[in-house]
């Protein structure tokens, strides 16, 4: 305290400490900081007002992500379109909905199936547009070391998951453009970490660029553009049988030098090692859904959702980690090569 004497009295003045000071600067920040989070909480919540006369289209409906969400969006009022590939998935699909919900069998790698669809929604559609597209169709194709493969191996998940989601955004997006409405790609966290060889990474990642690009040329029509990155779920895409009985078609075509290199046991260690990641996989199919939903009626979409425990809290915070420690981490889970020096 300091006594300043003026003619007629004393003023006393309270001198602030720098720790004093330090403790006010941080109180505010820290009430300013709650203040964002409860609004931006709250700004998330916002929801559309209506959503019984929009139509939304999705792919990949016969199994899965896709079929959870045209079953999903069609009990909460959505118009649903649902895209499968076979027959047998869309009888299936018809039998467990409403009258609302409508499906048309396409295979997003055909160009001319593709164009036809695109027309026949637009029929459907009318002047309202398209609300909601959700590319979710894909394959994961065959998941194996990069030396093991051709480039014909390659060929079939790029096709689908990249060149499939492309043409059908490109064929829907006039419609969509008329509504205003969201495109939501569903991409993977194997488009943020090559975690396998093979090109199912290869076409994520390339899902994660032409969401970017989208977003931002679209942003101006008021499109909203968002992009799901599921990690580990148990579907029939995943299936591990599959995926090893792929491997052994492979390695009985391998050259003997290949062979020696990983050794005769390999397949089947790789299979033990993917036991052990078991606790990893997610069996809720509807925390894809709900990201979907959240990115189709709320005020306010993301522009990126990760879906699931695995991918908040392992997969998309070592992707932004240094190489070295993604490395370190991923070739742990890799089995050890008999004699790679045998070259």
């Amino acid at each position: 305290m300091s006594l300043a004497r003026t003619s007629s009295s004393f003023i006393v003045r309270e001198r602030t400490t720098p720790v004093t000071y330090r403790r006010k600067m941080f109180f505010w920040l820290l009430a300013l900081l709650i203040l964002c989070h409860f609004l931006w909480n709250y700004k998330r919540q916002l929801k559309i007002a209506d959503i019984t006369d929009k139509y939304i289209f999705i792919t990949g409906c016969d199994t899965g992500f896709g079929n959870l969400a045209a079953r999903t969006f069609d009990k909460k009022g959505f118009r649903v379109i649902a895209a499968c590939l076979t027959e047998s998935g869309s009888k299936a699909l018809k039998a467990e909905t409403s009258e609302r919900l409508h499906t048309v069998l396409l295979d997003v790698t055909d160009p001319e199936n593709v164009k036809r669809t695109a027309q026949w929604v637009k029929d459907q559609v009318g002047e309202k547009g398209l609300w909601g597209l959700i590319n979710n169709a894909g394959v994961l194709g065959v998941l194996a070391p990069t030396d093991w493969l051709t480039v014909e191996d390659y060929r079939e998940p790029i096709e689908v998951n990249l060149f499939g989601l492309i043409n059908v955004t490109l064929n829907m997006l006039p419609l969509v453009k008329k509504a205003r409405g969201r495109v939501i790609n569903v991409s993977s966290i194997g488009g943020r970490l090559a975690f396998c060889g093979g090109g199912y990474t290869l076409s994520k990642y390339a899902v994660e660029g032409f969401n970017d690009s989208l977003r931002r040329d679209m942003k101006a029509f008021g499109v909203h553009v968002s992009c799901i990155e599921p990690g580990l779920f148990k579907t029939a895409l995943a299936d591990p049988l599959k995926t090893t009985e792929k491997k052994l078609a492979i390695w009985k075509h391998l050259s003997p030098d290949i062979k020696q290199q990983y050794g005769e046991g390999y397949i089947e260690k790789s299979l033990n090692k993917l036991k052990g990641t078991s606790s990893f996989v997610n069996m809720d199919l509807s925390l894809v859904v709900e990201c979907m939903d959240h990115a189709l009626t709320s005020l306010f979409p993301k522009t990126h959702y990760a879906a699931g425990k695995d991918a908040k809290t392992f997969w998309i915070p070592l992707s932004h980690m240094p190489a070295v420690l993604q490395d370190f981490l991923l070739l742990k889970q890799k089995v050890e090569l008999a004699n790679p020096k045998a070259v």
